[in-house]
């Protein structure tokens, strides 16, 4: 099973894929293909659960979610994304709520949207053997903030910022980090000035890795952001199979005879 340390290896010398998976079957799909990184996202409340945005999240329900994952992963890094005031609010609920996430789910690390406050969390996660992966740029949970989901670090003051939150959760610790939604020129001045590896969405070719959301790249979502790729079209394939079996069911054709079977020692009942 990969290991933040393979992680960080990986760093300008090979190319690191990230996916997200809520669920067993999709995480072993993911897993079976090779990819590197397994992040079980917060992004969980607008794709699957049917909120608008991620801030509804909980600890209880990203546990269930890291659980089903870490369950059916048997090569890939599992990594628990850290739900809006599951951290930076209380120290010692902080290191409970990720803690909680390897000793009882199985993941190997947790991702924290990131700023000045998560630096000497970071340190102290680290410290207690909690990995942290690390994330700047668009940060979803703070839509609120935002007014919705627009790029940062766009103009030489917030990009400088963010170089330097950037190295400081180095400095903490972080094995990795997640640049979302930045110019690419940005992402590129910060891989080049880390160590650890930068994972992008978003943020052009230049990081060390890439991650998507899994919906968005096999083709379910029905909507993806413009930096986002669809690799496959299995919304299509989905709805032409529920149409194909509502079709067989209103019309007769399933189930056929080799789908049931009669017990010829039952007597008649009556």
């Amino acid at each position: 099973m990969a290991t933040v340390r393979d992680v960080r290896t990986k760093a300008g010398e090979e190319a690191i894929t990230m996916l997200t998976a809520y669920d067993a079957p999709t995480a072993g799909i993911v897993d079976d293909a090779g990819v590197d990184i397994i992040l079980v996202g917060d992004s969980v409340g607008n794709v699957v659960l049917g909120h608008e945005t991620t801030v509804p999240v909980s600890v209880d329900g990203m546990a269930h979610h890291v659980g089903a994952v870490a369950r059916a992963t048997e090569e890939a890094l599992v990594v628990a994304d850290m739900p809006f005031l599951s951290f930076g609010v209380d120290e010692a609920q902080s290191l409970e709520n990720a803690g909680r996430m390897l000793k009882e789910e199985g993941a190997q690390a947790v991702k924290l949207e990131s700023g000045p406050h998560t630096v000497s969390l970071t340190e102290k996660m680290v410290q207690l053997g909690i990995p942290v992966m690390a994330h700047l740029g668009l940060t979803p949970q703070h839509v609120n903030q935002y007014g919705g989901y627009p790029r940062q670090g766009t103009d030489q003051e917030a990009a400088e910022r963010m170089l330097e939150l950037a190295l400081e959760h180095e400095e903490a610790g972080a094995f990795s980090l997640v640049l979302e939604h930045v110019p690419a020129n940005l992402a590129a001045e910060i891989t080049d000035a880390l160590d650890i590896p930068t994972i992008g969405i978003g943020a052009g070719p230049d990081c060390d890795g890439q991650v998507l959301v899994f919906d968005d790249a096999v083709g379910i979502s029905e909507w993806t952001p413009s930096f986002s790729e669809q690799f496959g079209n299995v919304r299509a394939e989905m709805e032409s199979a529920v149409d194909d079996y509502v079709s067989a069911v209103e019309s007769g054709s399933f189930p056929a005879e080799e789908h049931s079977h009669e017990e010829s020692d039952l007597e008649e009942l009556y």
